[in-house]
């Protein structure tokens, strides 16, 4: 009877994580995507590179909850297949970003710093409350770690964005827009090697 108890009282444990993980995905997600549409369209105002890697990095974060929130009750198939995809996914971002800044490099044409700094202050407000409703997931599966991994590189490339609004500011230049916007792709693609590494083993295991 102990035993049966303890097992029923694992499940439904087990069953309440994931009813919290869901609705915290479902936050995040929904901030995700607004930010964006938001910081995206500043960035084609603005004619930031960073900016809209940054807002690339919103998209890419809102398909890596979706695809967590799907294989969150799922096998460990699944659950490899989606964090591969993610993988895929957040490699082709890195992809476009890159395309970007070539682009940009032919213009030469310095973006307006003042809306810079407003949205990415945004972005980094949002990432900051974002991470804080993940991180105590983090340990749970691939998923979730992608997730985190996700949140964290998004901290890490609002911060670059914000100390290039200001380098632009003081000095006129295009080159800490290009330079930043350069970082965020070597982060896309670092996150995606990872997790397609991770992903990877999983799937050979469970094919073979």
């Amino acid at each position: 009877m102990d035993d049966c108890c303890a097992s029923k009282a694992s499940d439904l444990e087990r069953l309440a994580r994931q009813a919290e993980q869901r609705r915290v995905l479902v936050v995040v997600l929904a901030l995700n995507a607004a930010m964006f549409v938001i910081e995206f369209t500043a960035g084609l105002i603005a004619g930031s590179a960073a900016l809209m890697a940054d807002s690339a990095d919103m998209f890419g974060d809102a398909s890596v909850y979706a695809l967590s929130l799907y294989a969150l009750d799922r096998s460990a198939r699944w659950k490899a297949g989606a964090a591969m995809a993610k993988g895929i996914f957040i490699l082709a971002l890195g992809l476009g970003v890159l395309f970007e800044i070539g682009v940009k490099l032919q213009t030469g044409v310095p973006p307006n710093s003042t809306l810079m700094l407003a949205f990415a202050a945004l972005a980094l407000a949002v990432n900051l409350f974002c991470l804080r409703l993940i991180w105590r997931f983090r340990s749970l599966d691939m998923n979730m770690s992608s997730a985190v991994e996700c949140s964290r590189n998004d901290v890490i490339a609002n911060l670059g964005v914000l100390v290039a609004a200001g380098v632009v500011a003081l000095s006129g230049s295009f080159w800490p827009d290009i330079i930043v916007a350069s970082v965020i792709a070597a982060l896309f693609l670092r996150s995606a090697a990872r997790m397609i590494g991770e992903a990877w083993p999983v799937l050979r295991h469970v094919h073979g």
